[in-house]
């Protein structure tokens, strides 16, 4: 049986929005361009929502907590698929992680 990897984020860790991406609003949900790698990304309407939630440094708790009351969805649930986004973000290179961790 495979183990799934655990996340190395924490609620803890404090995200913010990279430099050089250009951000726009299509039927509702987000669409970004990175002007370095010239590449495009659909954030969707939630991963729009996270987008505008960590334009300024916050904490990924932080925006679970505003996710969990803005959306009908448990707390843990809610916190496991920001962290997923966050670490795709973070893989593209999109965010930039202020980590709490030792």
């Amino acid at each position: 049986m495979a183990m799934k990897a655990k996340s190395v984020l924490s609620n803890e860790d404090q995200v913010v929005q990279a430099k050089g991406n250009v951000v726009s609003d299509m039927d509702g949900e987000k669409v970004m361009l990175n002007i370095a790698k010239g590449k495009y990304y659909n954030l969707g309407s939630v991963g729009g929502d996270i987008w505008e939630l960590i334009e300024s440094p916050t904490t990924i708790g932080q925006v679970v907590m505003k996710l969990h009351e803005q959306y009908d969805v448990t707390e843990e649930l809610c916190e496991r698929h920001v962290i997923q986004f966050i670490e795709k973000l973070l893989k593209e290179d999109l965010i930039v992680l202020h980590s709490k961790g030792v």
